[in-house]
């Protein structure tokens, strides 16, 4: 039933020391190797996200670059467009001002013509008058 050997195996296998020393030393090496991957990871991840938050940094410091290029450009042909628009309008008064002179000239002219026309035609009937007095 109950042999001395049997009970030996039953509780399980006594290593000998030296045996017993190096599953410590390869527990312990095991431990030490599990903390430095635990270790290596939690740096790798620390690494990671310090690089992940400089780019995200860099990414919107771009970004804002490119925003203010956009409106320094868009600013830009506005104010051209400000520009235009005030020396079109400065070109409009100038030749608003020589229409109304050209429209005065005119004006002129033609009055000196209508008193030209009115003298050819006074002239025209003192001449036809003329001839009556001398046919009579």
């Amino acid at each position: 039933m109950n042999t001395p050997k049997s009970l030996s195996a039953a509780r399980g296998r006594v290593l000998p020391l030296s045996e017993k020393e190096k599953t410590e030393e390869e527990s312990g090496t095991l431990e030490s190797s599990l903390l430095q991957l635990i270790d290596d990871n939690r740096r790798s991840s620390l690494q990671l996200r310090e690089k992940t938050e400089r780019s995200r940094k860099e990414a919107i410091r771009h970004a804002a670059r490119t925003a203010d290029l956009l409106v320094k450009a868009v600013n830009g042909g506005v104010e051209e467009c400000f520009v235009n628009e005030k020396r079109i309008e400065s070109e409009i008064r100038n030749l608003a001002v020589t229409v109304a002179k050209f429209g005065k000239q005119t004006d002129q002219w033609l009055a000196v013509t209508h008193a030209v026309n009115s003298a050819v035609k006074v002239s025209d009937h003192l001449y036809d008058l003329q001839i009556s007095f001398r046919l009579l």
